[in-house]
C-alpha cells in the first residue's frame, strides 16, 4: 500500500531524510518512532504531498507522489497540530470538509454522523472548534481525516493533548481501522505504539535504523540471549561447568539469597542458541536445584534509546 524508495527531502545542503526505504503492506499498522528532528514529520508529509521529495520517490496505492490528486484521494492525514477553521462548528467544518472531498450530499450526512460517533464528538456538534479543548481539536481533525473513506491513514501524534480515557478510546478506533486499512502512526509515547502497532519503524538522522515487530527489534537490540536463574545448591560448581562446556557462555552479576541459593545472570552471545536447555542439563547434571529461570528481553525504550545513538 505504501512504499518508498530513496525518499529524500533535503534543506539547503541538509538531508532532513535521506534513503528512505520502506513498505507498509494493506491492512498493516506501522508505527514511525524517532527522536526529535529525525525526520518523521518530513516524511509524512511527502507521503501527503504537503512536501516534494528533493530525489527518490513513493507510492501510495501505486500511485507515485508525483501523481498528487490520485494520492490526495487515497489518504487521510492528520498532522499533529490538527488545523480547522475555529469560527465554525464542528457540523459546519465536517459538511465543509466533506464537500472539498466530493462526497456526495447525499451521503455526506451519514458519512458525518458515523465520524463523530467513532470519534465520540456527538456532545459537541454544534459547538465551535475555538471553544472546544485541545483534545476534542484532535478528535475534530481525526474525524475529518477519515470522513472520505481513505484507504490509508497517517497520523502524526494522533493522541496529542487526549487524556487517558481519551487515548484508550482513540487506540481503540486506530486498532479497528488498521483491519481494513493501511495506517501509518507517529508517536513519541512508546506504549501507545507498542498497543496499537503490527511493526514498527525506527529512523534517526532521517535514516531508517530498523524496522520489524517489538520482538524482533528486541532481539536485534539485545544482541544474544540473557537468563536470569536462581539455583539452590552446587551453585559454583553448576556456572563453572557452563563455562567450561561452553566457552561463550558469560556469568555476570551473582548474588547471594541465602547459605545455598544464589541468583545470577547467564549471557550468551547468540540469541538463537539454547541457553536455556543448557542451563538445566548443567543443574541436573551437578544436583543443583533450578528454582527460577527468566528469560530478559530489551524493552521497546532500550530499543529506541540504542538505535538512536542513546546509551544509558
Amino acid at each position: 500500500m505504501i512504499k518508498a524508495d530513496k525518499l529524500c527531502r533535503k534543506y539547503g545542503d541538509v538531508f532532513a531524510v535521506q534513503d528512505l526505504d520502506f513498505e507498509v503492506k494493506r491492512g498493516e499498522v506501522m508505527g514511525l518512532l524517532g527522536p526529535n528532528g529525525a525526520g518523521k514529520s518530513t516524511t509524512m508529509k511527502m507521503l501527503t504531498c504537503f512536501l516534494p521529495p528533493s530525489s527518490g520517490d513513493a507510492s501510495i496505492d501505486g500511485f507515485s507522489l508525483s501523481e498528487s490528486l490520485q494520492v490526495r484521494r487515497r489518504v487521510g492525514y492528520l498532522p499533529e497540530h490538527a488545523p480547522s477553521y475555529h469560527e465554525l462548528d464542528v457540523q459546519a467544518y465536517l459538511q465543509f470538509t466533506g464537500k472539498m472531498h466530493g462526497i456526495p450530499k447525499a451521503t455526506l450526512a451519514d458519512k458525518i454522523g458515523e465520524m463523530s460517533r467513532a470519534c465520540g464528538l456527538e456532545q459537541v456538534m454544534y459547538r465551535r472548534i475555538e471553544e472546544l479543548s485541545k483534545g476534542y481539536r484532535q478528535r475534530v481533525g481525526l474525524a475529518a481525516s477519515m470522513l472520505h473513506d481513505p484507504a490509508c491513514l497517517i497520523l502524526d501524534e494522533p493522541t496529542t493533548g487526549l487524556d487517558p480515557n481519551q487515548i484508550v478510546e482513540i487506540r481503540k478506533l486506530i486498532r479497528h481501522l488498521g483491519e481494513q486499512k493501511t495506517v501509518l502512526l507517529s508517536s513519541h509515547i512508546l506504549p501507545e505504539v507498542q498497543a496499537v502497532c503490527d511493526r514498527l519503524m525506527i529512523i534517526d538522522k532521517g535514516q531508517l535504523q530498523a524496522m520489524g515487530t517489538t520482538d524482533e527489534l528486541a532481539k536485534q537490540a539485545q544482541g544474544g540471549a540473557r537468563l536470569t536463574v536462581i539455583l539452590r545448591n552446587h551453585v559454583s560448581q553448576t556456572l563453572d561447568a557452563l563455562k567450561s562446556q561452553f566457552a561463550d557462555i558469560e556469568v555476570g552479576e551473582c548474588n547471594d539469597i541465602d547459605e545455598q541459593s544464589s541468583k545470577c545472570a547467564i549471557y550468551h552471545p547468540d540469541a538463537g542458541f539454547g541457553l536455556a536447555e543448557e542451563v538445566f542439563k548443567a543443574a541436573v547434571a551437578n544436583d543443583a536445584i533450578l528454582l527460577e529461570m527468566r528469560s530478559e528481553h530489551a524493552s521497546l525504550e532500550d530499543v529506541f534509546r540504542n538505535l538512536t545513538g542513546v546509551k544509558s
